[in-house]
């Protein structure tokens, strides 16, 4: 089946079709797919890609859960692969060369934003790597459950050729997303960080906190997970459903990464801040968490803030220290055409911590 997304022009762009696995709606298992790629650009990279990480926004949007309206859609915004075409102004990427793709393919460019290197916070709404709109096309941009991708080499990473290839596919969402508050917030030699959640996001919040100095706490309501928070770099773990626990941690932490994507109660972790301390989200659960306590803001002026993803430098300088720290996700690699089942592990937390997708395992695009 080949999909043709709308688009709001007459669209002459020269295409090709790609191999694909998406889901043709949202109450529907993911399928096999042709799908189509515009050919490079003057300024585009063309990336095989050899991996992809799984993200929840994956699940989430393939569902509808977060408003996605218009299918087929083919997710994946945790990509690595080897640069297969250049266009001809492209002068940082050469054929043969690894790289990544995050999140984003492409921003306005001139926001103030966009203008720091913050274009997770394009001002105009930047461009997903699924489920966005392509500017060359106008077409529903489709992301890295595919053999190939193309994309504007301003948002093309490059990759170590000294690392783990499938390790690193997942820091492009999950490393980014919490590297980027952990240097926004200062963490590294004398402070002290409490990551809260041992899962795809919390893991690599420990070991991106350790890697950086700080002295990790780790908060988990499974007692289980303990020894695996150690393993990766936590200095102390509190059981967070223990109130001994809890308040012998009370006013301990500078800043606290909150990976946890449900509702809960923040007011035992705000409870653990020092004066001017912050907890961060970064974790987005479908219902809000309750409204804290202002006074245990007040008195000790704490915040609570967020934080999304890094813009395309900060990704790069995040994929330099990991290379240089020797940094991966703690993955189980899986088929193609495991996704499905993947997808239902991921509800019940039945992973450690991140599945990544073999994309030697993707079948040929049926014929259109």
């Amino acid at each position: 089946m080949l999909l043709r997304s709308p688009s709001f022009f007459f669209d002459r762009s020269p295409m090709s079709q790609t191999s694909a696995f998406g889901a043709p709606a949202a109450d529907q298992p993911l399928i096999s797919l042709a799908i189509e790629r515009r050919e490079p650009g003057p300024r585009d990279v063309s990336i095989e890609i050899l991996f992809c990480g799984v993200c929840h926004s994956d699940l989430h949007t393939v569902r509808g859960e977060w408003g996605q309206s218009e299918w087929p859609i083919v997710p994946g915004h945790e990509i690595v692969g080897r640069v297969s075409a250049v266009g001809a102004e492209v002068d940082g990427f050469a054929v043969g060369d690894l790289a990544g793709v995050g999140c984003l393919v492409d921003s306005c460019r001139t926001c103030a934003s966009c203008v720091e290197g913050l274009e997770q916070y394009c001002e105009a709404g930047n461009v997903q790597t699924y489920g966005g709109l392509e500017k060359e096309t106008g077409r529903m941009t489709h992301g890295g459950y595919s053999s190939a991708i193309v994309v504007d080499q301003d948002f093309v990473l490059h990759i170590s050729s000294d690392v783990d290839l499938a390790a690193t596919a997942p820091l492009l969402c999950a490393g980014i997303t919490t590297y980027s508050p952990l240097r926004k917030w200062g963490a590294g030699p004398g402070s002290t960080v409490g990551v809260v959640g041992l899962g795809g996001l919390g893991h690599m919040a420990v070991k991106l906190a350790a890697a950086m100095g700080a002295e990790v706490t780790l908060f988990t309501t499974s007692p289980g997970k303990a020894d695996d928070g150690r393993a990766l770099g936590a200095d102390h773990v509190v059981i967070s459903t223990d109130p001994e626990a809890m308040a012998a941690a009370r006013g301990t932490l500078d800043l606290i990464i909150n990976t946890v994507a449900a509702s809960h109660d923040l007011d035992p972790y705000i409870a653990t801040l020092k004066r001017d301390g912050s907890i961060v989200l970064v974790g987005a659960p479908p219902e809000p968490h309750p409204s804290p306590q202002v006074f245990s803001l007040i008195m000790s002026r704490r915040s609570i803030a967020g934080s999304a993803i890094g813009g395309i430098a900060e990704t790069q300088e995040m994929l330099d220290f990991c290379a240089e720290h020797n940094l991966g996700s703690d993955i189980e690699m899986i088929r193609m055409d495991q996704i499905d089942e993947a997808y239902e592990r991921v509800l019940t937390s039945d992973v450690k911590y991140r599945f990544v997708i073999d994309m030697a395992s993707m079948p040929a695009a049926p014929a259109s």
